[in-house]
């Protein structure tokens, strides 16, 4: 391998300024509600056929890593979250930001994303060939036990108590349903509608839940007088920087369990960040000193999410590369970028293009190291959003979100989607039901569904399959022992209403 030549390629001015320029576009797109980073890729495609492989590559890198974090952003000053992975801890994200350090959370979200990132590159240099081959080992039996250990996240994430969650939960599975079925190619709940046969798009569900829910919640507000009508307290860009690195510097273990976790998790083809972010912040209140604190404003959550979220956009570079196999929706774009460069992806790439691949490794670097400088501009552009009137931002937001649901389906009736949902969002809240646990059920539904479907269809209706093998097997008796556990807590709610609400009492 020539070291000289991928470094040579990595100090090209051009390089550099394709990389900076690409975090600072992707951080600028993903902050903006109802726009995600695979939008922002999507978008620019186009400019990367007149590019070289290198840089046509390292923009997609480049525009991805910062994205991912982007939706942080809105999730943190909106409390709409601009990602699915956003949404595990958007309220401990959206609490702090509104206590009056908004700042200070999002360069929170963003020293722990970027330090996830790094270790994520790390990972995938040092052992790309071993956990790709280790991910061919996923069948769809350990997909299904993967996505059912995935939604059972969402218990232990949610404060609410666990029948309101489950609802939530199965309201997002409900969704997931909607659209052609995968066994037998019939619409289901379609009610006649062409629009439908292609299912409720997680983009136009997570618009509807929490940036439509949120308009309606802030219009039926009242209004404050003339003199509490002042711009809320911001903490100097100083003091933020320092707060946020002390955070991230007293939970460096946070950060040294979730990047690894988010990198294995994104290995895996079809879980991406979204699962890798749910899963660690799961994780981390389960082995947290103080669970009580989660959702309530908790930094320990955001930085295990953050590091996870990120590091997984590289975990899902590593089948794509070794088995042209996607890892998410952002690597399945790349990936046809990488065929039109002429670099077919397969298991001897590292001996046909092994210094190309090691440089875009090495990009990798880069694009997490220019995200901490393009999205503390980021940050300090929309942290001005705090500033604004409600009377001028609510409109903004309604017409942000609405332009982005049109872009994603791009078709009218993706707005009534998203005002259906908002409503539904709505009436969701009113009667205390979490809204995090749909998302994740929209998400994770119709992996779900498509590996059981799979995996019945293989073992001709057998259960016993699900597992024969040994990856599935621990992952099965992990995903039931935990559904044992959610269901023991619920049957402790209704037996023992008053020490369940004691508890809740002295979380609170």
């Amino acid at each position: 391998m020539d070291f000289a030549a991928i470094f040579s390629q990595l100090a090209d001015p051009a390089l550099l300024l394709t990389i900076v320029l690409c975090t600072l576009y992707g951080a600028l797109v993903g902050a903006l509600p109802g726009l995600s980073a695979t939008m922002a890729v999507a978008l620019l495609v186009p400019f990367t056929f007149f590019m070289d492989p290198v840089p046509a590559i390292a923009a997609i890198v480049a525009t991805t890593s910062t994205g991912i974090f982007a939706g942080d952003i809105s999730g943190a000053l909106l409390r709409i979250p601009g990602t699915p992975a956003s949404a595990a801890y958007v309220a401990d994200s959206s609490t702090i930001a509104h206590s009056g350090r908004p700042r200070t959370v999002l360069f929170v979200s963003l020293f722990s994303g970027a330090a996830g990132g790094v270790i994520g590159v790390i990972a995938l240099s040092l052992a790309a060939p071993m956990l790709a081959g280790f991910a061919t080992n996923f069948s769809s039996y350990e997909m299904f036990w993967l996505a059912a250990l995935g939604l059972s996240c969402a218990v232990f994430v949610s404060d609410a108590p666990p029948a309101k969650t489950f609802a939530s939960l199965f309201i997002g599975l409900a969704i997931a349903c909607v659209g052609i079925d995968v066994a037998v190619g019939m619409p289901r709940y379609t009610f006649g509608l062409y629009d439908l046969y292609d299912g409720v798009n997680f983009i136009s569900a997570m618009i509807g839940f929490f940036a439509l829910t949120e308009l309606f919640r802030a219009a039926l507000e009242p209004k404050a007088p003339r003199a509490d009508a002042k711009s809320p307290k911001m903490e100097p860009l100083r003091q933020a920087i320092g707060d946020a690195l002390k955070v991230v510097r007293q939970r460096w273990v946070s950060v040294i369990r979730s990047g690894p976790l988010g990198v294995f998790i994104g290995v895996l083809p079809g879980a991406g960040s979204d699962v890798a972010a749910w899963i660690a912040y799961a994780v981390s209140r389960r082995f947290s000193k103080t669970p009580e604190k989660y959702g309530k404003g908790h930094y320990e959550g955001i930085v295990d999410g953050g590091a996870s979220n990120n590091a997984a956009v590289s975990g899902a570079w590593t089948p794509a590369l070794i088995f042209g196999i996607p890892g998410d929706s952002v690597t399945a774009i790349a990936i046809g970028v990488l065929m039109m460069k002429g670099l077919n992806p397969g298991p001897d790439i590292f001996e046909r293009s092994g210094d190309l691949v090691y440089t875009l490794f090495g990009a990798f670097l880069l694009a997490n190291i220019a995200m901490v400088f393009t999205g503390a501009l980021a940050i300090l552009l929309a942290s001005q959003l705090m500033r604004m009137s409600k009377s001028l931002l609510m409109p903004l937001i309604l017409g942000l979100s609405l332009i982005g649901g049109f872009a994603v389906m791009n078709s009218a009736f993706s707005i009534w989607i998203i005002i259906t949902l908002g409503i539904v969002g709505f009436a969701m809240t009113l009667g205390g039901i979490p809204l995090a646990p749909a998302i994740l059920g929209v998400v994770l539904g119709k992996v779900l569904e498509r590996n059981f479907m799979t995996s019945m269809i293989k073992s001709q209706g057998e259960f016993l399959p699900f597992f024969s093998r040994d990856i599935s097997l621990v992952l099965g008796v992990a995903a039931i022992l935990i559904w044992g556990l959610c269901l023991y807590r619920a049957f402790r709610a209704i037996i023992h209403p008053e020490k369940t609400q004691r508890t809740m009492e002295n979380d609170a």
